[in-house]
């Protein structure tokens, strides 16, 4: 017997699988695909904070599951022996006129109280490196929070360190104990059509890998592109929000104009070689933040899902609010992230 069955191995169903082990609890995953067959299985792997202002529940949990995330990260590594992709490097941005100036240097005050004293959001001038974006005012924004992993390998360094813990992962098995849903896009369509309203639907991305040694530089978004260096001697660009689609795995020029704009933005990568092309859908939730708590009018069974372009980010606290929910009965879960405001 295991006290609980997680049905969905992506990011958010290995994440509290991981914690709950950690509490003692009897796991077994269940996905009929594997490890990360879904979005979680992508290159890109931006652990990006949410701007420091107009703060809400919503950045506030972001930055308590940033602020954990190396220590979340390392314990994973080490319980697997396998590479994460973590390290929190930081992200550069570039500042297009005068009043986006003033705004950066609004948030940068804010950030000092907001963050915690634990990370800054600073105005740095350009030119000081090639590794970084043109930029028309001549300053950057540089933050300490942003973090980057590498998704896929990321997954299966999480499913390996369940494993060593004595957490089962299989394709298929009976439900058993309380029940997790972390089914991704597919799981949002099917609890919309239960409800007989959308809760939400997924939106397919599209991002590429490039061979270029930049390993301990920091991510950029520029362009309206994440440029996000990796240890194995890639960088990821990426992606593309789309939400009509027909092929949910394939790439097309929509990916084509996203490389161009990251060459555009950071001249360094103009001769990078693709290595790989990515496509999948990503779960979005109807509120935009990950929908959570138990399954109205299904005792026993709850929801994790719709954490769309910032699971990763989320992930290690998502992990902690579930578990305490789930095995302590202490609800944690801010109101917007609650099953009952998608409905």
């Amino acid at each position: 017997m295991v006290d609980l069955t997680i049905k969905g191995a992506g990011i958010i169903g290995l994440s509290i699988a991981w914690a709950a082990l950690y509490r003692g609890a009897r796991v077994r995953i269940v996905d009929p695909f594997g490890v990360a067959a879904g979005a979680s299985g992508g290159i890109v792997g931006a652990l990006a904070p949410h701007t420091p202002e107009r703060w809400n529940d919503k950045k506030a949990f972001q930055l308590e599951s940033l602020l954990t995330a190396e220590s979340f990260w390392a314990g994973v590594g080490a319980a697997s022996g396998a590479a994460t992709g973590y390290a929190r490097l930081g992200r550069l941005q570039p500042i297009a006129d005068d009043h986006t100036l003033a705004l950066a240097e609004t948030r940068s005050i804010a950030a000092q109280t907001l963050w915690q004293g634990r990370a800054e959001w600073r105005i740095v001038p350009s030119g000081q490196s090639q590794w970084e974006p043109a930029s028309p005012t001549g300053f950057l924004i540089r933050d300490t929070l942003s973090a980057r992993l590498h998704p896929n390998q990321a997954c299966h360094s999480l499913a390996a360190a369940i494993e060593s813990r004595g957490g089962q992962i299989v394709r298929q098995a009976d439900d058993q104990g309380q029940v997790i849903w972390a089914t991704g896009h597919q799981g949002l369509s099917q609890l919309s059509r239960h409800f007989s309203r959308p809760v939400g639907a997924g939106v397919k991305g599209q991002a590429a890998l490039l061979h270029y040694e930049a390993q301990k530089l920091p991510q950029i978004f520029a362009g309206g592109v994440h440029i996000v260096p990796h240890d194995d001697g890639t960088v990821a660009i990426g992606s593309t929000s789309e939400r009509e689609f027909s092929d949910p795995q394939s790439t097309d020029e929509q990916l084509d104009d996203v490389i161009a704009r990251a060459r555009s933005a950071l001249p360094l990568l103009r001769d990078a070689p693709v290595v790989q092309r990515w496509a999948g859908v990503r779960p979005r939730a109807r509120t935009r933040a990950p929908m959570l708590g138990p399954w109205p009018g299904r005792p026993g069974h709850f929801i994790a899902n719709g954490g769309f372009k910032i699971a990763f980010g989320m992930a290690p606290h998502i992990a902690t609010v579930m578990t305490a929910l789930i095995l302590d009965q202490n609800d944690m879960i801010p109101g917007e992230f609650r099953v009952e405001a998608n409905l």
